[in-house]
């Protein structure tokens, strides 16, 4: 795909904390549920110090493609194995289970959207960008945000904004939205979003500040993407299942949605030590080179080895 041959713009979030929390040691093998551009990847190969294995996951074929990119950039030892699959970490159990894995020392897992994913113009995740109002991951799975947006109730759609967004003007916006498609106008466009957001709340972009369609966005992709039923499901049921016993689990969350989710599924894991008391947060000067890890959060967890 033409995407693929452009350089990443994606820098990774909180790069010195993820490698000292995972605790590479060379010759493990090493899970990277979330590839995305593989800023973290490359740095756990460097850590698996020549011996090892690097299996990566990513449900987007363009971050694959930057992936694969970015890591043949060095030359890999002959001692080293790597592994791209187009899959999200959730599927990981059934994916590892067909290459004969019977689990992995090491995971982590990356929960923010890349800024190439951002940036994209065929699939409308952000309204810089802007272009179609997809919103996908996958495009060949699941139905497009303008889609959802032309046939979900108004009902609904204030659920999926109050829930993912924490957007206090869900009502009103969802109320708009279904009032112009009643008229014909469908929002087919990251810009047409944006503008019925900034209209119904009045405001318009001066340059300072959060936009304020920002959380509608978020509610939107996470819904069209089933985001939180993905990480759910990944450590309710797949997490015990594929981490070898004395393995550790690195997630990074962008909102609490999903910070809520990894901490108390921490706590509900028996015969896990959780690593962070408190979350690990980026420190000022990250924040200030990259200002999109203001909102991270690292938490680490180890699954007790058999007595």
């Amino acid at each position: 795909m033409s995407s693929a041959v452009n350089r990443p713009v994606h820098v990774p979030v909180m790069p010195r904390e993820v490698i000292q929390w995972l605790r590479i040691q060379p010759g493990q093998t090493v899970m990277d549920g979330t590839l995305g551009a593989a800023g973290h990847s490359r740095l756990i190969l460097k850590a698996l110090n020549g011996t090892g294995r690097l299996i990566g996951f990513d449900r987007d074929p363009m971050m694959l493609a930057y992936a694969e990119q970015n890591l043949r950039q060095e030359p890999l030892s002959d001692s080293i194995q790597l592994s791209l699959i187009h899959a999200s970490y959730a599927e990981s159990r059934e994916r590892l289970a067909e290459r004969s894995i019977a689990g992995v020392d090491r995971i982590l897992l990356d929960l923010g959207l890349s800024s190439d994913q951002l940036s994209d113009q065929g699939r409308g995740f952000g309204f810089d960008a802007g272009g179609p109002l997809d919103m996908r991951f996958d495009i060949s799975r699941g139905r497009p945000a303008s889609e959802l947006l032309a046939k979900t109730s108004q009902e609904e759609l204030t659920s999926i904004f109050e829930t993912y967004g924490e957007e206090p003007a869900s009502r009103q916006i969802a109320a708009e939205i279904v009032r112009r498609r009643q008229t014909g106008q469908l929002i087919s466009t990251a810009e047409q979003l944006e503008e019925v957001i900034l209209s119904t709340l009045r405001h318009s972009r001066d340059g300072s500040g959060r936009n304020p369609a920002t959380k509608v966005f978020q509610a939107l992709r996470i819904a069209v993407n089933q985001e939180l039923d993905h990480v759910e499901r990944m450590f309710d049921e797949v997490l015990p299942a594929i981490l070898n016993p004395g393995g550790i689990v690195v997630v990074l969350t962008f909102h609490s949605l999903e910070d809520r989710i990894v901490k108390n599924a921490f706590k509900g894991l028996q015969g896990w030590q959780i690593l962070t008391k408190t979350p690990v947060e980026a420190s000022p000067a990250e924040i200030r080179l990259n200002p999109r890890s203001r909102s991270a959060k690292l938490r680490a967890a180890q699954k007790h080895s058999v007595p």
